[in-house]
């Protein structure tokens, strides 16, 4: 459950924040003073602060700088009045993840507190090179392409150039880009990632670079970007291959000129970022293509981190299937989950075209099949027939899942295929949601657009943990 220090002095406000945040599944904590309000987040765990701006004791401007310099990766909200656009604008500077102008709506605090929570976890989860510490994501692999990996993220990730990650989707370029901030010299400074493929062209570069009053319709005042959120620290651009033209024109400027503009803006504001970027685009066909520029590139391209596929790999399989037998065993409330001896060879001959993504799918869906029970070579080949070209590789699992559901009563051993792949589905759907959350369980059912009594109910029934722990799980897989 992610636990919020909500500092705000109107006690009607103070006790309406309260009931959402709690509604919504946040633990909150408060206070009524700008200096409490600091004290208690300077020796407390929180997930994000919410602050108001004016307070007794200390002012909010006061408590974003002092937090912020003490605990840069703890994302800070500032809540103001219209009036005070500027020095709302001036806190992001001194730290602030971004603010809301009263009055506002309890979907937007959400929204955005939402973001913030996850972009603080983002940057405050561990990256484990080779094995997982309790807790930690991991790049998890022994193989000789994998260590050529780990030498390369150890020279370049406290140099100042900015790093271009390329690889296939699913091999785990956000793990990669992550590992480079926490081992850079501007790790106790932002993390700001953005998802280039995810946000419509016409929003890109208002979400980049921010915008003026009236830059565009609904723009009804001034925001700040993910640039100015990002001075001082790191932004990372996944799926930098997906980036229109005109956003690749304005980012150019700034790698090469190290200063913003904001939409609908004439002024000119330095910046100072490291970037990386991450793209499965052949950024090289792409140029041919006139769909990237050439001079972008080499301006992204300073350092390169290719990862490999997983065919290319297999070795990696000894490590990572007890990783993910681990993990997942642990979210679904399997005790040491085991896969037999035979299985392994039906991993080792699969392509893996959705690589580690796929394999954690894979991996995932064989414990919710037999729900304790070893995981068997008749159930992976199934799970890992080959897909079309034009299917995304998660797809597989759901297919394979119907297939094999269908053979069975095809055989005579079932009748009821529409109610076991529907319970089989929607275990899957409610485990991942509430994997994703955190534990949050309101967080996840607003995803689903479920009531939390559903959220609730549904857990319950699949035997799903609220909260994630770390639990090992065991396995003795043949040498590979």
């Amino acid at each position: 459950m992610s636990q919020v220090l909500l500092i705000e002095d109107d006690p009607s406000l103070l006790a309406a924040l309260r009931s959402v945040l709690e509604a919504e599944g946040y633990q909150v904590v408060h206070a009524t003073r700008g200096d409490d309000g600091l004290n208690r987040a300077l020796n407390g765990t929180f997930d994000a602060i919410l602050t108001d701006l004016r307070l007794p004791g200390l002012g909010g401007l006061e408590v974003v700088r002092r937090l912020h310099e003490q605990k840069p990766l703890l994302p800070i909200l500032l809540m103001t009045a219209h009036g005070t656009t500027e020095t709302a604008i001036q806190a992001t500077k001194l730290g602030a993840y971004d603010y809301l102008l009263k009055p506002f709506e309890m979907e937007e605090l959400l929204d955005l507190l939402g973001k913030a929570v996850s972009s603080g976890q983002l940057a405050a989860r561990a990256v484990d090179l080779g094995e997982a510490a309790p807790g930690n994501d991991a790049i998890v692999g022994r193989s000789k392409s994998m260590q050529a990996v780990y030498k390369e993220l150890g020279r370049i990730a406290a140099r100042p150039v900015s790093v271009l990650i390329r690889g296939e989707t699913g091999t785990g370029k956000e793990l990669i880009a992550r590992a480079i901030f926490q081992h850079s010299d501007r790790s106790k400074l932002p993390f700001i990632a953005v998802n280039c493929a995810a946000i419509p062209e016409t929003l890109l570069e208002s979400e980049l670079f921010g915008h003026e009053r009236g830059a565009f319709t609904g723009a009804v005042e001034r925001r700040i970007g993910r640039f100015e959120q990002a001075h001082n620290g790191t932004l990372f651009l996944d799926e930098i291959g997906e980036m229109g033209a005109s956003t690749q024109a304005k980012l150019l400027r700034v790698l090469q000129e190290r200063v913003i503009q904001r939409l609908g803006g004439r002024e000119t504001l330095p910046v100072d970022v490291r970037i990386i970027a991450a793209t499965h685009v052949n950024l090289e066909a792409a140029i041919q293509n006139r769909e990237f520029r050439e001079d972008l590139f080499y301006r992204l391209n300073q350092v390169t981190i290719s990862l490999p596929p997983l065919r290319d790999r297999l070795d990696d399989l000894a490590v990572l299937v007890p990783h993910f037998l681990a993990k997942h065993g642990n979210i679904l409330g399997i005790s040491s989950p085991t896969i037999l001896a035979d299985a392994w060879e039906v991993l080792r001959a699969h392509s893996w075209p959705g690589n580690i993504r796929e394999l954690e799918n894979v991996i995932r869906l064989a414990l919710l099949r037999h729900r304790g029970h070893p995981v068997t070579a008749d159930s992976l080949r199934d799970l890992v027939v080959a897909a079309p070209r034009n299917r995304p590789p998660e797809v597989v699992g759901v297919a394979g899942l119907v297939a094999e559901e269908i053979a069975g009563a095809q055989r005579g051993e079932w009748t009821d295929v529409h109610q076991r792949v529907l319970e089989l589905v929607e275990k899957e759907l409610f485990s991942q949601a509430i994997s994703v959350a955190g534990g949050n369980q309101a967080k996840a059912s607003r995803w689903l657009g479920v009531s939390r009594v559903t959220m609730r109910e549904k857990l319950r029934h699949f035997g799903l943990k609220a909260a994630m722990d770390d639990s090992s799980a065991s396995v003795e897989p043949p040498t590979i």
